[in-house]
């Protein structure tokens, strides 16, 4: 056997995945871009413009436990294309309401939630498919890859895109994520019909690699209905086993605290963006795109940093460098100096999620998956909501510079807190 035959590959059924989210990702890209700078053009009162924020990211605390347990109880990927089937529609509702100026706060807020609703079902069936997909020696490498191709969509692709769009017609940007959610969920039903969960990252002409061919579990969909826990009981045991690991639950706080800041932040960086450092709408596209450079490197080097440095140890420098960038952020001079913090932002978040997510799909048992990341999700991005409506109310009171400050301090103190459980793992 040859070094490249010996050598484990990425299945088939994960590079659909992965063109999958690529697509529904340019689309996405131009979504985020445009939908602030709709709300803009309704309202220019920071905390109308957080509401829309928020109620994106409020599902996450709703309906993020119930979405765990369907994604451990059901086909994940069937969960998947058809969340972004509806998507589709809402958001081709959107681009409609757009087109006539029909839109206002209220109706923003409104299918922000509904489209938020969806993407809770469809990231947590995301996360918890992947290790049906590829051996757990490659999770770094393809959640790696798929931190790239979502932020080469999302922001560096999809912004700028936007951005254009948005100053031709108004709905031009939300017809475009609509396809790209039509066209993706098309590529994860072929997914789902071809079984490609069942094949192993491993395999190649009927013969296995590296020890053979790579077994997975049994998808919980193939299961007997009659085997599954009622619900309130399957919720249960996820809550149970991320309270009972002390690390998960370290870094679900620290995750809830880190989105909470986040979101403090970003629901003003449109408004400091325009209105302070004087950007129009395709400069504040390319603002976007800038900083996603950062995200793209921290995809495509972050599984070499890992394994170089170590998990932990990369995910603790990662942490501390956000903490300066968001003072720093909230210091910048020039649309050049937030856009360079911007993207070392990028970079190490993206380091981040490399690290935390591989480390849930080792750790937890694949039909514990669905329902430990709906917990840990729930418990990071359930504050999303209340950190954006803080945010606009920080930046109503005391300028649009101030939430990046406040949210920059936070964190430090939170990191501070932390810092003993991930020392004592790090030695572990």
């Amino acid at each position: 056997m040859t070094q490249s035959e010996a050598a484990p590959r990425l299945s088939s059924g994960y590079w659909r995945l992965w063109w999958a989210t690529g697509i529904n990702s340019v689309g996405d890209g131009a979504f985020a871009a445009a939908v602030p700078l709709l709300a803009v053009t309704v309202t220019q009162d920071a905390r109308l413009v957080s509401v829309v924020s928020a109620a994106t990211f409020l599902p996450w605390l709703l309906l993020s436990l119930p979405a765990g347990a369907l994604a451990d109880r059901y086909d994940r990927v069937a969960l998947m294309w058809r969340a972004q089937a509806i998507q589709a529609v809402i958001v081709g509702v959107i681009a409609v309401l757009a087109a006539f100026d029909r839109i206002d706060v209220p109706v923003l807020a409104v299918m922000a939630f509904a489209l938020g609703a969806c993407t809770v079902v469809f990231a947590n069936a995301a996360q918890a498919v992947l290790p049906d997909l590829v051996a757990k020696p490659l999770l770094h490498k393809a959640n790696g890859h798929q931190q790239a191709i979502t932020t080469i969509g999302l922001q560096f692709a999809g912004p700028p895109v936007g951005g254009l769009l948005f100053a031709v017609a108004v709905a031009l940007p939300f017809g475009l994520d609509a396809a790209s959610f039509a066209l993706s969920a098309v590529l994860l039903a072929t997914l789902s019909r071809s079984g490609g969960r069942q094949r192993s990252g491993r395999e190649v002409g009927g013969h296995g690699r590296c020890g053979g061919r790579h077994q997975y579990r049994r998808p919980p969909a193939e299961r007997p209905m009659a085997e599954h826990p009622p619900m309130r009981t399957a919720i249960a045991d996820g809550l149970r086993r991320l309270a009972g690991h002390r690390l998960l639950r370290t870094l679900a706080v620290l995750l809830g605290v880190n989105t909470f800041c986040w979101q403090l932040g970003n629901v003003s960086l449109v408004l400091l963006a325009t209105q302070e450092l004087h950007l129009d709408a395709p400069g504040y596209g390319l603002l976007l795109a800038g900083a996603a450079i950062g995200s793209l490197l921290g995809g495509l080097l972050g599984a070499p940093i890992v394994e170089r440095l170590g998990a932990l140890p990369a995910l603790l420098a990662a942490l501390v460098t956000n903490v300066v960038t968001f003072v720093g952020i909230g210091l910048s001079p020039n649309a050049i100096v937030l856009g360079a913090l911007l993207a070392i932002t990028g970079f190490v978040t993206t380091l981040w999620n490399i690290v935390t997510v591989s480390l849930r799909q080792q750790i937890v048992p694949s039909e514990l998956l669905g329902r430990v990341n709906s917990v840990y999700r729930m418990l990071g991005w359930g504050l999303m909501p209340l950190g954006a409506l803080v945010g606009g109310l920080v930046a109503h009171t005391s300028g649009v510079h101030a939430p990046y400050l406040v949210a920059g301090a936070l964190r430090g103190i939170f990191l501070l807190a932390a810092l003993p459980v991930l020392v004592r793992a790090m030695r572990d």
